[in-house]
Formats: structure tokens, C-alpha cells, sequence
């Protein structure tokens, strides 16, 4: 089940692309994009991400880091990091358990086909840690914009 607006969102600790361990209590203060995605180098995953990379210094002005989560393993994030510059996190989560304490890992059909999967999904989380706002069934296109300007609406000022 996909987490809600106002709810607390998960702590984790999930490696990067070089084994380092990552934690969401890490960025507490901190708005956080917290983007999950089915996998490295393929069409719309590759899409998003580069979204998420072309506009990376609006985050940064923004101090909101952005943060993929894929079940893919930390090599595979390295080779999809260094071919495409991807300045942000991305964490594996090999065995699930991230993406199921979110509710964006399940059964999904494709062309007749049933197989479990990632929903792509994206969590805005605020400063507290408790979930701003949820973004389900996420179209890879412009979806960087999306965020940015939830971000704006949250902080006018800025």
C-alpha cells in the first residue's frame, strides 16, 4: 500500500553506487525527492533520471536532495551514474525491503504478462520526515519540473 500524505515516511539504510551506506535520517531538516524506479539504463528510467540531472542545480539552490531507488545493484548504479553524470544518490535495494515499507513494490501486467515489479512512485518528504506529497504512476517526462514546482508552491519565497 502506497504511504500517504502526512504520514511518517520510513527511515532505511541502503548502500550507494560504492557500498557507502545511506539513511533517510540523514537529510533530517531537509526536504527530500525520493524517486523510485524500475531500472538502470532503460528508456523512462533513464528519462526521469536525466530530468532529475538537467535540473539538478534548481534542487541543489532549492538544498533538496534527490534520491533514486531501484532494485538494482550498486555496480549497475555506477555504470547508469557515470554514463549519464547523475550528480545524485542512488541507492539499492536489492532485496525489496525499501520499496515494500513504501508500498511501490508489487504485481504488475505488461503486454499479457504478469511479474512483480516497481511502481514508479515519488515521495516528497519534509523536513520532519513526514510525507508532503506523493506522486503515483509517474510519466518520466517533465516529471522534474513536477517536483520543482510542488517545491515552489511549499516555499514561495524561494
Amino acid at each position: 500500500m502506497v504511504l500517504k500524505a502526512g504520514e511518517f515516511a520510513p527511515n532505511f539504510e541502503l548502500p550507494d553506487e560504492n557500498g557507502t551506506l545511506h539513511r533517510l535520517s540523514d537529510f533530517s531538516g531537509k526536504n527530500v525527492v525520493l524517486y523510485f524506479y524500475p531500472k538502470d539504463d532503460t528508456p523512462g528510467c533513464t528519462k526521469e533520471a536525466c530530468g532529475f540531472r538537467d535540473q539538478y542545480s534548481e534542487f541543489e539552490k532549492a538544498g533538496v536532495p534527490v534520491i533514486g531507488i531501484s532494485p538494482d545493484s550498486p555496480q549497475r548504479h555506477s555504470k547508469f551514474k557515470a554514463k549519464y553524470s547523475l550528480p545524485f544518490l542512488l541507492l539499492s535495494d536489492e532485496k525489496h525491503q525499501v520499496l515494500e515499507s513504501y508500498g511501490v513494490w508489487g504485481r504488475k501486467k505488461m503486454m499479457g504478462k504478469e511479474y512483480d515489479g516497481v511502481f514508479r512512485t515519488t515521495y516528497l518528504i519534509g523536513k520532519d520526515q513526514k510525507i508532503i506529497k506523493v506522486f503515483k504512476n509517474v510519466k518520466p517526462e517533465g516529471h522534474s519540473q513536477e517536483i520543482l514546482k510542488s517545491l515552489e508552491e511549499l516555499n514561495p519565497e524561494n
